[in-house]
């Protein structure tokens, strides 16, 4: 019975040891019974060599053994519940560094263009929504993006003018950036040839000045009256039906990005009734700054092991690639006339960056283009000129276009690189049109960044993306589309090993999140957050990478997902 009593309090000094080396308890045959045992072919710990036909196990959210199988048999007892995996692989929790939650849920309950293959498939499923609808009901949807699609051309309100003249159709491109309209849209927001342009956004036009139907970043704005708001219960759904998607893919965990501060408490329910499976980490949007910040000296949000955590702020120094958005040094190659939008000055950055230091809080600023790069970097710079901006993780969202001569920058402040290897191996068909050959030297560069010695958190940015924890692996360690397609614009130099991969999944979105030294490998007084596939992803080919199935997800030592039979 001491036996048993010191090996508990062993587990609670584990559970308060924060950063430091973590107490555990020495098996011996009167050990605390674990309540979970995973035993598996493999188990890839990210803490030195992977260990063949072993077992992991867990008690009150910890890790309390990890070897051979044969040794966890002390920690069982009639009590304790037993996975096994077979051939199956363990692997620390993966978590994504980058997500929007409510987003990936609403695409599941809302019209998702994620499968549009051409403008001729949109202007049909435009159709088919319409016949569903009464006249005057507006059709909103995200997903679309045109770079693959055969037209070679983005779509516009005289495609699906046709199909819709009397229905507003509000249709998002996938990454958030660009918005499609039609006709009846335009004229109910009272968007014509004599609209300005508002700051940090632009109204596509034609020839002769009249708008198009596409509106970029903050004139996505102009059309936000015509969509109604989601009720309370949607939200809540949405939320739920995000968890339980991303649980069901391997995900343990995720980085939340431009949360409205009136869903902390949504999010923060559904964890304490047990709706909201994976650990969620949140970045409120910058007009809520005010708000998180007085909510960090109150502390009630702050730090901890909660399943719900919020202590960033999320702020946007330009738009998107895709959408000409990004700010770039020198204009795009394919459309002379811009250099896309900067969305945060100086002077709106230092504020912001002031009240964000003062109030302790984390910093994740989106940046894509080379010059939205420079500016997000040197606005970090400047909130700490006396030092210690690597204390606090402030992060730089995509990362997308770095100009070589900054990637060392991110290691020499200290700032985080927040990447989301998917968007490589999607935009890669069309980026070297937007950039020409020269500026591709920085682009997607994730082993230069890790060469440089910068942290690395890998994410995916879905609902832009699927949000598959295999698709951000094969991206990231293979660097080749999906169907194996890559060439010179590829830049395959850039791939990083699956060991490097998987940590950008497990310790990087750790250390990003204040929790590295208890999160991110399967380790003895760690938190006992585990993933299962089906396959060896270290080992595999790149096509059996994509191909792998999840079969297992452990949160704080609960199963939240695990495959039917």
């Amino acid at each position: 019975m001491i036996r048993r009593a010191l090996a508990s309090l062993a587990l609670v000094l584990a559970a308060c040891g924060g950063e430091n080396e973590p107490v555990v308890p020495t098996p011996t045959e009167d050990v605390d019974p674990a309540q979970l045992i995973v035993k598996a072919a493999l188990i890839h710990t990210g803490d030195g060599a992977p260990i063949e036909n072993g077992a992991v196990a867990m008690r009150i959210g910890r890790i309390v053994y990890v070897g051979a199988t044969a040794g966890a048999a002390a920690y069982e007892d009639e009590a304790t519940r037993i996975v096994d995996l077979g051939d199956g692989v363990l692997y620390p929790g993966f978590t994504d560094a980058h997500v929007h939650l409510v987003g990936i849920g609403m695409r599941e309950l809302t019209l998702n263009l994620d499968a549009v293959g051409s403008i001729a498939e949109l202007v049909e499923v435009v159709e088919t929504e319409v016949a569903k609808r009464g006249p005057g009901e507006p059709i909103v949807g995200r997903g679309w993006i045109e770079t693959q699609w055969p037209e070679g051309r983005a779509p516009a309100a005289a495609d699906i003018d046709p199909v819709s003249p009397d229905n507003p159709v509000i249709l998002q491109r996938s990454d958030g950036h660009a918005t499609l309209v039609n006709s009846a849209a335009l004229v109910a927001a009272g968007i014509d040839a004599d609209t300005p342009d508002p700051e940090g956004g632009a109204i596509e036009r034609d020839a002769n000045g009249a708008p198009t139907g596409v509106l970029i970043d903050n004139a996505e704005n102009l059309v936000a009256g015509l969509v109604a708001t989601p009720s309370p219960e949607m939200i809540e759904r949405a939320y739920a039906v995000g968890g339980e998607l991303y649980a069901s893919r391997g995900w343990t965990g995720v980085h939340n990005m431009s949360v409205d501060y009136a869903h902390l408490d949504v999010m923060e329910r559904l964890a304490a009734s047990g709706d909201l499976p994976i650990r969620v980490y949140n970045a409120v949007d910058l007009q809520h700054i005010d708000k998180i910040a007085r909510d960090m000296r109150l502390g009630p949000r702050f730090g901890g092991d909660g399943r719900v955590i919020t202590r960033a702020v999320k702020v946007y120094f330009d738009g998107a690639l895709g959408s000409r958005g990004a700010a770039l040094f020198e204009p795009y190659a394919d459309r002379p006339e811009t250099r896309g939008l900067v969305l945060l000055g100086d002077d709106d950055a230092d504020a912001a960056f002031a009240k964000a230091r003062e109030a302790g809080l984390q910093v994740a600023a989106h940046a894509i283009g080379d010059r939205g790069n420079r500016l997000a970097l040197e606005a970090m710079a400047r909130a700490f000129p006396d030092g210690g901006l690597a204390e606090e993780r402030w992060r730089i969202e995509h990362a997308q276009i770095v100009a070589p001569e900054d990637i060392p920058r991110f290691a020499e402040l200290g700032v985080i690189a927040s990447m989301q290897p998917s968007h490589a191996i999607g935009d890669l068909f069309f980026a070297p049109d937007r950039l020409g050959p020269t500026r591709l030297g920085g682009a997607y560069a994730w082993r230069s960044m890790l060469d440089a010695g910068a942290v690395v958190a890998g994410g995916s940015d879905a609902p832009v993306e699927v949000g598959s924890p295999l698709i951000e692996f094969y991206a990231a360690s293979v660097r080749k589309s999906l169907d194996g397609f890559s060439d010179e614009n590829w830049r395959r130099e850039e791939r990083i090993t699956p060991e490097e991969t998987l940590a950008i999944f497990t310790t990087g979105p750790a250390y990003a999140a204040f929790a590295e030294g208890r999160r991110g490998k399967i380790k003895e007084g760690w938190e006992a957050d585990l993933t299962a596939f089906d396959t060896d992803l270290l080992a595999a080919p790149g096509p059996d990478i994509l191909k792998a199935k999840a079969l297992l997800a452990v949160v704080d030592g609960r199963v939240v997902y695990a495959a039917a039979d």
